[in-house]
């Protein structure tokens, strides 16, 4: 008998276990990349699914001008999405690809068996395993490598979600998107250019260089950012692969109307925020009743603006000044005290520009690490609240100005194409080199001048700055 013909035979003999699934219908999973989920499914009853999933190990992007070597499901990360639906047998097929150099496996934690299936799915490169199992409990679950070391596995991307459906499927929604935390642990810091491998010392000390939706910095922003229309109802499956630390997912501007706390049977209502474990899983559900930019975010806020964790749902449709009025006064409130915050950057000497286009790819990745929060990484800015850099008018007539606001802050009000802002900017300290570079891109960006700014113009606006007086000695 070949291994093939055994194999039909197990999963026959399972499925007749199961209680008859062998007469259900049989479809094989369609697999979907995130933010992408697979289809809600129309069918009534229990049915025959497989699942192919493939491991690969591939260099990607991580960040601007950073390359991480993933360990991957599928080739992204997190992996697929697997949609099931209670009481399914389920066919799994894992493939390991041959140019992979490790080992893997699968556990996932919608699986009632030995390790999750982790015990039955070990595949060195260029090996199959196919397990079954039926799918007893419904809920959003999290799989992942749980070969030796684990830790190193899911460190360095090899987590996904399998999504078994109640009876009947979920409430019906207009939008479904699939967002997964995870952290990653790098040699060097976060920002610092070039291939970066992993390091297993930050790994225990859980210290992350990054912490980021969907495997990188900017995964769901700009070109990538997640979309609806007012009056939509969005539902995010949302993960997160850990392997550390617990997620404080948050939408900022909205309210989850619905959240099945750690994707449990039964939702809750209204909610802020919501607690993911590392190795756990949320569906929040939430209604769109204005339009606008609403960022997502780990309320852990320092992950969220100085390590990546940020990501975008871009709504489109008419306003509704009833739900959200918007600005309708401004003014300068300056109190006692109040003045521009300097903001420390990381030590470390600035990458040294030898011709303009390595000026405006140093400028680029200053950019990413300290600009692109507030000015987003397309340079439109914040309506309201920061200015744009596309186009602007205020930063295309005077460089020597510009180089001033990098170095001194800027408190309001200016004016930038028209519209009036009144925020403050704190001041960076950058070297003469790093604001040189991060001008120059900006200048070479989003329909800008095309200036071409050197530490030689930065170094007499430094000197022209005005000293802070020396605090007064104690009497």
């Amino acid at each position: 008998m070949t291994k093939r013909a055994l194999m039909v035979l197990i999963v026959a003999g399972l499925a007749a276990a199961c209680g008859g699934a062998d007469s259900a219908e049989r479809s094989t999973a369609v697999l979907e990349a995130p933010p992408t989920v697979p289809a809600a499914l129309t069918r009534r009853g229990p049915a025959h699914v497989v699942v192919n999933l493939e491991t690969r190990e591939v260099t990607q992007r991580l960040a601007d001008g950073v390359q991480y070597t993933y360990w991957t499901f599928g080739g992204t990360v997190p992996g697929p999405m697997i949609r099931v639906r209670l009481g399914d047998s389920v066919e799994f097929h894992l493939n390991n690809h041959p140019e992979s150099h490790n080992p893997h496996n699968i556990d996932l934690h919608a699986v009632t068996g030995p390790g999750g299936g982790a015990a039955s799915s070990f595949v060195a490169p260029g090996q199959t395993a196919t397990f079954a199992f039926r799918t007893l409990n419904p809920g959003l679950y999290v799989y992942h490598c749980a070969t030796a070391p684990v830790g190193m596995h899911v460190a360095n991307g090899m987590y996904g979600l399998i999504l078994v459906e109640p009876p009947g499927g979920l409430p019906p929604v207009d939008r479904e998107y699939y967002v997964m935390q995870g952290e990653f642990y790098t040699r060097d810091a976060y920002g610092v250019p070039g291939h970066q491998p992993f390091d297993m010392r930050k790994a225990i000390a859980e210290d992350a260089n990054y912490v980021v939706f969907n495997g990188a910095v900017g995964s769901l922003s700009g070109d990538r950012a997640l979309t609806a229309n007012v009056g939509e109802t969005v539902r995010l499956y949302v993960g997160n692969g850990g392997p550390n630390l617990i997620s404080s997912f948050h939408v900022i501007g909205e309210i989850f109307d619905r959240v099945w706390d750690e994707a449990g049977s039964e939702p809750n209502s209204n909610i802020q925020t919501t607690l993911v474990p590392a190795g756990g899983a949320a569906i929040v559900d939430f209604q769109i009743e204005v339009p606008g930019t609403f960022i997502l975010v780990d309320h852990a806020i320092f992950r969220a603006f100085n390590k990546g964790a940020l990501g975008e749902l871009r709504v489109s449709g008419p306003p509704d000044s009833g739900v959200y009025a918007g600005r309708i006064a401004e003014g300068i409130y300056l109190p006692e005290g109040g003045a521009v915050q300097r903001i420390p950057v990381p030590p470390g000497e600035p990458l040294r520009a030898r011709t303009t286009a390595d000026r405006i790819a140093f400028g680029q990745r200053v950019y990413t690490q300290n600009c692109a929060a507030c000015h987003q990484i397309d340079g439109r800015g914040i309506p309201g609240a920061f200015p744009p850099l596309a186009r602007s008018d205020y930063l295309n007539a005077d460089a020597r100005r510009a180089i001033g606001v990098i170095l001194n802050g800027l408190s309001g009000p200016i004016t930038v194409n028209g519209e009036r802002y009144s925020s403050v900017m704190p001041a960076l300290s950058l070297s003469d080199e790093a604001v040189a570079n991060v001008l120059t891109y900006v200048y070479s960006q989003w329909g800008n001048a095309g200036r071409v700014v050197t530490p030689d113009m930065v170094a007499p606006v430094r000197a022209a700055a005005p000293r802070p007086a020396p605090a007064a000695a104690h009497e």
